[in-house]
């Protein structure tokens, strides 16, 4: 018989967050950052509070693409998918940072959803699936995707060390997720703070906030909206530039 060693940690119900919630929060994080990066001078008293409460976006998004390949039917369309706006955020990246070597951040979500699949196929063999997570996360580094290796290494840390992916015996109506959260954001913090220590306290919170549930954001025109939002914000902010 499987006995549940999580830590019971009792939060209020209107303060737990589904997936969907922690998807608008980090898009609008994500907005609120590029907002201030690309049409704030840095002097301006707006710019340091805007860029802490968008250092939020990018651990969301990779909490979120760990909990998205656990419960994919089909992880090569997700795949796919992120490699395909990728592909479409390429332009509006290019026009907002030039022709300075790197690529959007949908490259580095895509890249960590291959070193899960590299890491699921190759567990069993121990230091061979540890190899190539770390080759996965070189090959971010060396095409200079943002958050290159920290951003795959830290998709990886959060799907590792997901309570069901460690102890698959266990049923997911059995797991703790605040408790659960905790163990992934004290082994993912260095690689968040990386990018300021407020806004990996402030991302930290939000993903222990996360209840398990996907949320009122389902269905594949609903989904494709929600990772249409990036270009398309890059392309009106770059179109505003111009």
């Amino acid at each position: 018989m499987a006995i549940d060693t999580t830590v019971p940690i009792s939060l209020p119900l209107s303060l737990r967050l589904s997936g969907s919630a922690l998807k608008i929060l980090a898009v609008i994080s994500m907005m609120a950052d590029h907002c201030a990066y690309f049409l704030l001078e840095h002097d301006n008293a707006l710019y340091e509070p805007l860029r802490c409460f968008g250092r939020i976006a990018f651990p969301v998004f990779a909490f979120l693409v760990a909990e998205g390949f656990a419960n994919s039917r089909n992880r090569m369309r997700y795949f796919l998918m992120l490699v395909g706006f990728g592909l479409v955020s390429e332009l509006p990246w290019y026009l907002l940072n030039g022709a300075d070597g790197t690529h959007n951040v949908m490259f580095t979500l895509a890249l960590g959803v291959v070193a899960l699949a590299m890491f699921d196929r190759l567990c069993e063999h121990g230091p061979i699936a540890f190899l190539s997570v770390a080759l996965t996360a070189a090959a971010a580094w060396w095409l200079k995707t943002d958050y290159d290796w920290r951003g795959v290494l830290m998709i990886v840390l959060f799907y590792i060390l997901r309570y069901r992916t460690i102890r698959p015996w266990v049923e997911r109506r059995h797991i703790c997720f605040p408790s659960q959260a905790l163990l992934q954001i004290i082994f993912a913090f260095p690689l968040m703070a990386h990018y300021g220590l407020t806004g990996a306290m402030l991302a930290g919170a939000v993903i222990f906030l996360y209840d398990g549930t996907r949320g009122f954001i389902r269905g594949k025109t609903t989904k494709y909206a929600f990772y249409a939002v990036y270009p398309a914000h890059l392309l009106l902010i770059a179109a505003y530039i111009l």
